[in-house]
């Protein structure tokens, strides 16, 4: 896949919670259309993404993404990134499918009017116009995983940061999703603690206790992880597990 001209900077950056140092010293450049980020429960790697996000700041260092700050460009970030978390109900607001895919359109400025005629035009295009009035609560987990991605591309961003996308959901999904993530023109950034989502990935980074173990493409990188995972899981001690 042919490389976008912009990119992620994130230069020197640490991260701070709850008093941890949970990301540490981390500079990356990131200019590759489908990037993963590798890692065991508590390595940092859903930090770096909120990171990534904006949704919170370096207690040292700095991000860019596409030359603006996530954190303090509000306007750029809704404008020039979207999210899908692992858990859709983490994500959605509105009690109807029709609010929920209009929501994201009018935080970008639309009259609610035109939001919603999007939102209805963009239902009607995938074949589920008759999703539009239906209450949020009645569609699957599979479903509402969907409908989140559905509002993420109605908003149109450059790049698209997936938390463990497959996660929980069943083979079929899990197929229809990935073939709809290989499709999109987005960049997109994955984290996950499962070597096989991030196979295709033109680079992937392996997060260990908030610094880079490896960085490189998938062929170099996920023999080495998987090695250390098989290490880590013949003994029996845990100790060394983050919560």
């Amino acid at each position: 896949m042919a490389q976008l001209s912009s990119g992620i900077e994130i230069a020197a950056a640490d991260v701070r919670l709850g008093g941890r140092l949970v990301l540490e010293g981390l500079a990356l450049w990131l200019t590759e259309g489908r990037i993963g980020i590798l890692g065991r429960n508590g390595s940092g790697k859903t930090t770096l993404l909120r990171l990534i996000a904006g949704l919170i700041a370096p207690d040292r260092g700095r991000v860019r993404v596409d030359g603006f700050d996530p954190f303090t460009d509000r306007r750029a970030a809704v404008a020039g990134l979207g999210i899908l978390f692992q858990n859709p109900d983490h994500q959605i607001l509105f009690p109807t499918v029709e609010e929920e895919l209009a929501f994201g359109l009018a935080q970008q400025g639309l009259a609610q009017a035109e939001a919603l005629a999007q939102a209805n035009a963009a239902l009607q295009s995938e074949e589920r116009a008759h999703w539009a009035k239906e209450p949020v609560t009645s569609l699957s987990q599979g479903q509402r995983h969907y409908l989140c991605l559905l509002s993420v591309l109605l908003m149109a961003p450059r790049t698209i940061l997936l938390d463990e996308p497959l996660a929980g959901l069943d083979l079929p999904t899990q197929a229809r999703l990935a073939r709809r993530f290989a499709a999109l023109p987005q960049r997109l950034v994955t984290i996950t603690h499962d070597p096989a989502t991030v196979a295709g990935c033109d680079r992937v980074l392996w997060l260990e206790a908030g610094r880079i173990a490896a960085d490189g493409p998938p062929d170099a990188v996920l023999p080495v992880f998987a090695a250390e995972m098989a290490r880590i899981g013949a003994s029996d001690a845990d100790a060394d597990l983050a919560g």
